[in-house]
């Protein structure tokens, strides 16, 4: 971590409105949200921050130039000799918990965190114009609602934007068929982060449709920022016989001359697997049956149904019976 000092740009002496002047004007410049194609971006702001943190803080401020804390906050250690107990100590030669402003109520030391929910501190805050103020300030030049208690929008919490610690998403695109679309099912598929993980998939996706698996994106370039997500775009493989129709399925079948007069059984296809559906007598070409519940998942619920239109196949070859048989019924028809 760099000196406070030489992140913020100023002297050791600069006055606290030079140094909050100095803060507005780099948060600015170095908002992830302003350089989306600079991958240092995130890191630089995130330095920025924690500079503000100390030097924004006059008991803080004031521990760093003693030498007592390091730029990044952390109590400095010259040897156990020089810990003394103080106010908060436990006895002679015990650690003191207000030494240095560490963890304890009497010292300065907060944390500062950089997490999945933006700037979050523990202990004592930074008070009127610290980081969350400024930062709530200059915050619509980025998109979001002003304030330091700025809402989701623009994804900014805290006084900070939360899409400034969280890795990228990741795109991959995973193909099911028609049956495993309608039921559900558990696919495995390769990230692009190099991960092979299974994918349930919901019964009632159609194409086009996403599953997101949180946290399985890219990292995040911050130690303690959230990884992105891994956005999985599910494909439904066409059928081949079965024809999407809103939640029901269409299909055609082939019926002998024969079973369409006398009536007889079909084999058609299912999601389930083929089944044989009953032709009744007389049913012309064109006819449509249907059967319940065969479809795909209905949004309103239950299931679609399935619609077989019956289409009368003729001999290859001729029959020269039933070539008399048809010569009898057209001339019996006219």
């Amino acid at each position: 971590m760099r000196d406070p000092y030489d992140v913020l740009g100023v002297g050791r002496k600069a006055t606290h409105d030079e140094l909050k002047k100095a803060y507005r004007k780099l948060a600015k410049k170095l908002h992830p949200d302003a350089n989306k194609t600079d991958p240092n971006a995130a890191t630089q702001f995130a330095e920025l921050n924690s500079a503000y943190e100390i030097l924004g803080d006059e008991t803080k401020r004031k521990q760093f130039d003693r030498g007592e804390i390091d730029a990044e906050g952390k109590p400095r250690f010259h040897g156990f000799e020089g810990v003394h107990p103080g106010a908060g100590g436990r006895g002679q030669g015990g650690f003191n918990p207000g030494f240095g402003g560490f963890g304890g109520p009497a010292g300065g030391f907060e944390t500062f965190t950089f997490g999945p929910d933006g700037v979050r501190r523990a202990g004592r805050g930074a008070g009127p114009g610290g980081m969350e103020d400024i930062l709530g300030d200059i915050f619509g030049a980025f998109g979001g609602r002003g304030g330091p208690q700025g809402g989701p929008q623009g994804g900014f919490q805290g006084g900070f934007g939360q899409a400034t610690g969280r890795g990228e998403d990741v795109t991959v695109q995973v193909t099911v068929t028609m049956a495993e679309a309608a039921k559900g099912a558990k696919t495995r598929v390769s990230l692009p982060t190099g991960k092979e993980v299974e994918v349930t998939i919901p019964a009632g996706i159609t194409s086009g449709q996403t599953v997101r698996l949180r946290g399985l994106g890219q990292a995040s370039p911050l130690r303690q920022g959230q990884p992105g997500d891994a956005l999985v775009t599910v494909e439904v493989a066409p059928h081949p016989t079965l024809k999407p129709d809103g939640a029901d399925l269409r299909t055609e079948a082939a019926v002998p001359l024969a079973d369409a007069v006398l009536g007889g059984k079909v084999r058609v296809d299912t999601l389930e697997g083929a089944v044989e559906l009953t032709v009744p007598p007389m049913s012309s070409s064109g006819r449509t049956l249907r059967l319940r519940g065969r479809g795909l998942p209905n949004p309103s619920g239950g299931a679609g149904d399935l619609l077989v239109t019956l289409k009368i196949a003729l001999p290859d070859a001729a029959d020269p019976e039933l070539d008399a048989l048809m010569r009898k019924w057209r001339a019996q028809a006219l």
